[in-house]
């Protein structure tokens, strides 16, 4: 496309294309440079960043106490050692995976994600099933050598991600079709029956091999994760919440 086409169909100036192919951003708005990046399908992040690592992960106290949830049930689960805040550069592709969990016994690698919230759920999809692919590559350098990738999402219990959930419940189900009970069940022993409430006719659970989890026979699974702050609920790996309609009047 011609710097003429690209300013035309985001209705900005020839200049502002021009300027931003030479890499002068001074000056240029963050609605602008979306515009012309939306053109050329394109999609635009903006991160903050200091020193030690992204300030948004630093300063949320939630996220933290995630992790600190979370590590604390896989260093009681038998088998399972266990990375927090894994980085990786893989062919280009960077990132980093929140926790990555290996169990020897079964070579199952596990990638879990955090989220305090959902704002983007089709990026989500998209976020974890890009570590998912890459998790064998990134296992093998910390010589964890799978056979078996499982991935799960563990979102922080409130109203707002139920909504959430809710209004996107077919597309995160067909990516992430196993809940909390059965991911509970599942993480005491990977490599066998796990509450058969998914798997193959025994029930077991066999990864990436066609036998077991989801329609896939993946196990890929979306649960809540309540903490201990007011108005949560227990602290277990999954729904705890029922949503009911109004009961009508007398």
């Amino acid at each position: 496309m011609r710097q003429e086409d690209v300013a035309a169909a985001a209705h900005v100036a020839r200049s502002w294309v021009s300027r931003i192919e030479r890499g002068h951003l001074d000056g240029l708005s963050i609605e602008r440079l979306r515009a012309l990046a939306g053109v050329l399908e394109i999609r635009v992040d903006v991160v903050a960043y200091r020193r030690g690592g992204e300030a948004v992960r630093i300063v949320n106290e939630r996220h933290s106490r995630m992790h600190e949830l979370v590590a604390a049930r896989l260093a009681d689960a038998p088998g399972w050692t266990f990375a927090t805040e894994v980085t990786f550069s893989e062919w280009g592709e960077r990132g980093t995976i929140d926790i990555l969990a290996w169990h020897a016994a079964s070579r199952t690698l596990l990638v879990i994600e955090l989220k305090t919230e959902i704002p983007d759920p089709a990026g989500l999809v998209a976020q974890v099933d890009r570590y998912r692919r890459l998790a064998p590559q990134i296992g093998r350098a910390r010589g964890w050598n799978p056979i078996h990738v499982a991935t799960w999402v563990l979102v922080a219990e409130s109203d707002l991600n139920r909504r959430q959930l809710a209004r996107h419940r077919t597309m995160l189900r067909n990516a992430f079709p196993l809940d909390g009970r059965f991911l509970r069940g599942w993480l005491r022993d990977p490599a066998g029956r796990a509450g058969g409430r998914a798997g193959g006719p025994d029930g077991r659970v066999n990864g990436l091999d066609g036998s077991a989890g989801g329609p896939d026979g993946r196990v890929n699974g979306l649960a809540f994760l309540a903490d201990d702050r007011g108005g949560t609920t227990n602290g277990r790996f999954g729904p705890t919440k029922r949503v009911r309609g109004n009961r009508p009047s007398a």
